[in-house]
């Protein structure tokens, strides 16, 4: 008796209810882990395990992985730097082949700041300036990104090198949405779209750096530290946490 005969028998000697339970059962111990079996522990509570991103905690597993962006970038941060709010970043990555050092904020009231400007409207900073400019986690921020991602352009040396990163997936910036606002969140696509608008499109490489685990922590607040770096480093492209663009002018 093949498969098929064996079904048609089934159907014909139990009664539907009780063939329609038996599928039920299939379908719901065919998955793993089995429906209505997923163990939750400590994750499932309706407030974070930390709403600084897991600051608190050690490293956040975005910044994970923008130190690892600009490590891979490391021989681009030389001769005159811009950074944003500070230049821990420069230093760190950039060492004594930075000639240069500046800090750039949006408003008066950071000591570090060598430079005040709204890069919507910077006209006082001179084109063609910048050897390098880190732009972490900032694009979010300003509501026209286009214009701060024009003005970028605009001061970089031809040559310069800009590395950007945003978040993909990511919880509200508090901090931020109290005082200029976060607007955005970004795919790679919708990244490389807004930069090639600007630079040319070969000189654009965009990559996206996450994955579920990945994700489900940094939404929980979990630091890098309480993960494996092989979680943390396994990409999977339907889990953006961080975005990341090196372009060339």
């Amino acid at each position: 008796m093949n498969f098929n005969q064996i079904k048609n028998t089934i159907k014909r000697i139990l009664p539907s209810k009780v063939r329609s339970y038996l599928q039920a059962k299939h379908f719901k111990f065919s998955k793993w882990p089995p429906v209505g079996f997923v163990y939750f522990g400590s994750l499932r509570r309706l407030t974070p395990i930390s709403r600084r991103f897991g600051l608190d905690r050690g490293l956040p597993i975005d910044r994970y992985y923008i130190e690892k962006f600009l490590a891979e970038n490391s021989e681009d941060i030389r001769g005159r730097v811009l950074e944003i709010e500070d230049n821990r970043y420069t230093i760190k990555f950039g060492g004594e082949k930075v000639s240069k050092s500046d800090i750039l904020h949006a408003v008066e009231g950071n000591p570090k700041a060598t430079i005040i400007a709204d890069l919507n409207r910077a006209d006082h900073i001179p084109s063609d300036t910048f050897d390098c400019i880190i732009f972490t986690q900032t694009l979010l921020c300003i509501y026209d990104f286009r214009s701060a991602v024009k003005t970028l352009h605009r001061i970089l040396k031809p040559k310069g090198v800009l590395l950007s990163t945003f978040p993909g997936i990511s919880q509200i910036s508090r901090y931020d949405m109290e005082r200029w606002g976060d607007y955005w969140r970004f795919t790679s696509l919708s990244a490389r779209k807004i930069f090639e608008e600007f630079f040319p499109p070969e000189n654009v490489k965009v990559k996206a750096y996450g994955n579920v685990l990945a994700a489900i922590a940094f939404l929980h607040g979990i630091a890098a530290e309480e993960l494996k770096k092989e979680e943390l480093d396994y990409q999977d492209p339907d889990y953006e946490v961080t975005i990341a663009v090196r372009a060339v002018k």
